[in-house]
């Protein structure tokens, strides 16, 4: 039967101003309204790690559950994991209603995770360890839970790629806090050669199109800027001016991705796919 544990009382590090504007920023809109158009990336990622039934496996950032979810219907041992428990428990819904069972949904932090050293086959996240605030804690904690011989699959949007292409726009109008590393450094083979390279026995990385399908760019943008945290903060941040400047720019960005001719919106999103082999 799915769990959700609260993380104990005993606080870890102190993660900053930085972690607490991230949070508060996946805490708002819904994430779940995003992140379930999502699934075929969690489905992709389980058949490119070659998940074994019974094979135990680790959601980090787990959001609504796609990877958790994908991981479930190969009957694997899942763990959920993400620090935002309003989307744990979506995930734990999603998970009943399809009668999946899922092991556990445990309240963590990616830069703090609560498992002995080796305890996962398999780590997995899809577009969620990149937004961590401590890029080097977080690979740590990647590595250390994976099993000698295991295995670590990520999907993490490019910076050239639509997502990371967006986020350069959002900083243009609202400035990152200082000392903040770009997310998508988690989707360039030479970062991630950087991070893993000395604990890797092979790594393997393809760039792949997630494509985003909508009514027209502007539902994109309404439908973005009412649930994705971090378009929503950053609008709410702004005056009208900068928000009409920031929602300009963002639709000039769509339409000159934008292969649709019918007023609709069909925008490829790259992002890179990643198994790393721990040694």
């Amino acid at each position: 039967m799915s769990t959700i544990t609260a993380p104990p009382e005993a606080a870890a590090a102190d993660l900053g101003a930085l972690k607490a504007r991230q949070q508060a920023a996946w805490s708002s809109g819904d994430y779940a309204a995003i992140g379930s158009r999502l699934q075929i990336v969690g489905e992709t990622l389980c058949e490119a790690v070659d998940l074994h039934s019974g094979e135990r496996v680790l959601d980090v950032c787990a959001g609504n559950g796609n990877a958790t979810l994908a991981a479930a219907r190969r009957f694997a041992r899942v763990v959920a994991t993400d620090y935002v428990p309003a989307l744990l428990e979506r995930a734990a819904a999603r998970a009943a209603a399809d009668g999946i069972d899922v092991e556990e949904f445990r309240v963590a932090d990616a830069e703090d995770l609560p498992f002995e050293d080796g305890s996962f086959d398999v780590v997995l996240s899809t577009f969620g360890v990149m937004f961590t605030a401590d890029h080097d804690r977080a690979v740590r904690e990647l590595l250390r839970v994976t099993r000698p011989g295991g295995r670590i699959g990520m999907a993490n949007w490019t910076p050239e790629g639509f997502i990371g292409q967006l986020f350069r726009v959002l900083g243009r109008h609202v400035p990152p806090p200082p000392g903040a590393r770009p997310p998508s450094l988690w989707g360039t083979r030479e970062w991630l050669d950087r991070m893993f390279g000395a604990e890797a026995r092979a790594m393997e990385a393809r760039p792949v199109n997630f494509v985003f399908r909508y009514p027209s760019p502007e539902y994109w943008l309404e439908y973005f800027r009412t649930w994705y945290g971090p378009t929503l903060k950053a609008f709410a941040t702004l005056d009208e001016a900068g928000r009409d400047a920031l929602a300009g720019d963002i639709l000039a960005l769509i339409r000159s991705l934008n292969r649709a001719e019918d007023g609709t919106m069909v925008v490829p999103g790259e992002y890179l796919e990643i198994v790393i082999h721990k040694a």
